[in-house]
């Protein structure tokens, strides 16, 4: 079945008109045969009843003159006219034999063999062993009696010859027929199988992407020339790859321009129809030409899609790469779709290791429980969410400038939106998170600045008002001092009054700092010069309390356009702070680095102290927010500081705990340390205003001259001590 299966269609064809030709011509033969062969016996019996018959006529009048020279004629004659009659003899009606044509011997057997029956014919077969015989036994009558009997014997083999012979001439025949309507069968195979070979090419040409070549032949005659319409406004009009019945909206009379095959219907009474329709071989060949060409303009039509779909995703995909954004697509079972770069490089993870995967795969449980929790309350409800997220990263690089310069906390604009199909089914969530850190950053500034700015103004009213009075209740108390001996007890209650009087006056002094009330010059000056000056200052009253300073500065010797003295006033109390902050003594690490490419140079000031709590780092620039004992500070050194630095259109940050491996690796062996804290301080090299400054360049001042001895300051490895 298989083999047969495999055949090609025009020995199929072949093969199925000769199986049919040549079971008709057996069918016929047999048939036929048979019939010709019962039709000759039948024959064979007619005339050997005739000849019995006229035989026994013939015999009566010898019978009744006892001629019996002239009975043995008449046996011998027809035992020579037929060669076909095997014997012939003529009984009386004693059973006794007149005539025969045995010769010598007469087979007596034959007598009771076959018998008249009442006066009628008798036609029996008899078997001699060798051959069969038709035996005839018909009566001799004379008036009505019965004289005797003529048997007459007709070779029955002699007969089967002849229709043998006739069955082989029928079954040439038939042959030859056979032969001769094979060749016509596979002659119209041929021209069958050959137009269905040409529609076999043409597809296999359009598997192959060729769309151009026709099917059938054109037509001699198109349809405009055939009416000659000269209609040029007709779709038809000049298409000679189509016929005009394929034709949408031909301007033809009475056509509805339906399309095919709606409207063949109309197009069959046609007389162009009439004139050019072919058989179905043809009409399939013109549908795969019509389907060739509506191939050829709808894959134009995907193709302009496709560089269309490929151009707008090429550009939504660059939007997407090199937006900052965070931007990710999860399907129904919060699976990612797609994720842009920003997202990826948030993760550290390349596109393709995030894509299939879950949040459960990609971050902590606790986050992704509550990301999962939060995707699909959004799938459940199609709500969607806006929100501020912070993210906390883990500052455990190697280069703890790089940890802090981007920062540990970043604020983003979380925006998360069901994504829903043509039929309304939510089928995913895109998120979005856009950095706000800057924004958030800006604002607490504002705010900041705001407040400080309103305190700043209160308080250098009230430092105006109170500065005279104190000056003279300190005045008052040193001369009186010269008027008391020393060693009476007024005398030190003057001290006494003197030394809260300076205090007091110190608290002035801050808050005329601290609300700008004093002018200094700036100018240019070195970066690491001025920390160093404070650090040397400070050295050997540190020292006393156990705490040791770690030195590691940029060897470009950054300059910058600053107030030197108000600067340094800034490195007093970070160092002050941080030695408060160590009441058992610790390390404190000074750290400097120049950011040629964003033109900023950065200081971090960390110790090994008790750190700072979180709720507190948000205060700790207020003016007057103290932790410390009542007497101790004034709570206006932090928000001084905020306000010199921000003069210098600079930023000033706090940390804690410190990051692990900031200062781990310049502890003695063996000492201990709490959680610590780090400030970070960020000046540009070149102020904004740079315009209305000396020519100058402060970028020319980022040396390359040999690094400069600090007094104290063995490297800048941190090893050696001030």
């Amino acid at each position: 079945m298989n083999r047969l299966r495999r055949l090609n269609f025009r020995r199929k064809l072949n093969l199925g008109i000769t199986l049919i030709v040549l079971f008709v011509a057996a069918l016929l033969a047999v048939f036929v045969t048979r019939i010709a062969a019962n039709a000759l016996i039948e024959e064979s019996k007619r005339r050997g009843a005739v000849l019995a018959t006229n035989l026994a006529l013939r015999a009566a009048d010898p019978m009744l003159s006892t001629d019996f020279l002239r009975l043995k004629n008449l046996v011998d004659e027809l035992l020579n006219v037929d060669s076909d009659i095997v014997y012939a003899f003529i009984v009386d009606d004693r059973d006794q034999v007149l005539a025969h044509t045995f010769g010598r011997t007469f087979p007596l057997d034959l007598l009771e063999a076959n018998k008249a029956e009442d006066g009628h014919l008798s036609v029996r077969l008899l078997d001699t062993g060798r051959e069969r015989i038709y035996d005839f036994a018909a009566p001799v009558l004379v008036g009505g009696r019965e004289f005797g009997t003529i048997r007459i014997g007709l070779s029955r083999t002699k007969v089967l010859d002849v229709v043998n012979g006739m069955i082989f001439a029928i079954s040439g025949l038939s042959v030859v027929a056979l032969l001769v309507a094979v060749v016509i069968s596979a002659h119209f195979a041929k021209r069958i199988t050959a137009r269905i070979g040409a529609l076999k090419e043409h597809a296999e040409e359009i598997v192959r992407g060729n769309l151009h070549l026709p099917a059938t032949t054109s037509l001699r005659r198109n349809c405009w020339e055939q009416r000659q319409c000269g209609r040029t406004e007709c779709p038809a009009y000049g298409d000679t790859e189509r016929r005009c019945w394929y034709v949408k909206g031909t301007a033809c009379a009475g056509c509805d321009g339906r399309a095919y095959p709606a409207k063949l219907a109309q197009c069959r009474q046609c007389e162009v129809y009439e004139t050019f329709a072919g058989d179905e071989i043809e009409e399939l060949a013109d549908t795969f030409d019509v389907m060739a060409h509506a191939l050829r303009a709808h894959i134009a039509e995907l193709r302009e899609t496709e560089r269309d779909l490929t151009r707008q995703q090429g550009i939504m995909r660059t939007i997407l790469e090199v937006t900052p954004d965070r931007l990710a697509l999860l399907d129904e079972h919060l699976r990612y779709l797609s994720v842009n770069k920003a997202f990826a490089d948030s993760l550290g993870l390349p596109p393709s290791e995030i894509i299939g995967k879950s949040d459960f795969d990609i971050f902590a449980r606790d986050a992704a429980e509550l990301r999962v929790a939060e995707n699909r309350a959004i799938l459940t409800t199609g709500m969607p969410v806006y929100r501020e997220a912070q993210d906390r990263r883990d500052t455990t690089g190697n280069d703890p400038a790089s940890d802090f310069g981007h920062g540990r906390d970043e604020w983003f604009h979380l925006v998360k939106v069901p994504v829903s199909d043509e039929t309304g089914r939510i089928i995913g969530v895109l998120s979005t998170a856009r950095d706000i850190t800057a924004i958030r950053s800006f604002q607490d500034q504002l705010i900041q600045s705001q407040k400080m700015e309103s305190v700043g103004k209160l308080a250098g009213g009230v430092a105006h008002e109170i500065n005279t009075p104190l000056g003279i209740i300190l005045g008052y108390a040193q001369l009186l001092q010269e008027d008391v001996p020393p060693d009476a007890q007024m005398h030190q209650d003057l001290q006494i009054i003197e030394k809260q009087a300076k205090f007091c006056r110190k608290i002035v002094s801050d808050l005329l700092g601290f609300s700008r009330q004093t002018q200094s010059q700036k100018k240019e000056m070195c970066f690491n010069n001025s920390i160093m000056e404070v650090v040397t200052l400070v050295r050997h009253t540190f020292s006393l309390e156990n705490v040791t300073i770690l030195a590691d500065l940029d060897d470009r010797l950054p300059v910058i356009y600053g107030a030197p003295e108000k600067l340094k006033q800034v490195w007093m109390n970070l160092l002050h702070n941080a030695t408060g902050a160590m009441p058992g003594g610790g390390l404190i690490k000074v750290r400097t680095r120049l950011d040629i490419m964003n033109m900023t140079v950065t200081a971090w000031f960390a110790d090994t102290g008790i750190g700072i709590p979180e709720p507190n780092l948000q205060k700790i620039f207020d003016p007057f927010f103290s932790t410390k004992p009542v007497g101790k500070g004034t709570g206006l050194g932090l928000s001084v500081s905020f306000g010199i630095i921000e003069d210098h259109e600079g930023f000033i940050e706090a940390h804690s705990p410190l990051p692990p491996g900031f200062i781990d690796e310049d502890m003695p062996q063996g000492a201990t340390r709490g959680p610590g804290t780090v400030f970070r301080v960020v000046l540009p090299l070149e102020p904004l205003g740079a315009a209305d400054l000396p020519d100058t360049d402060p970028r020319a001042k980022v040396q390359e001259e040999e690094p400069q001895e600090y007094p104290n300051n063995e490297n800048r490895t941190g090893e050696g001590t001030l």
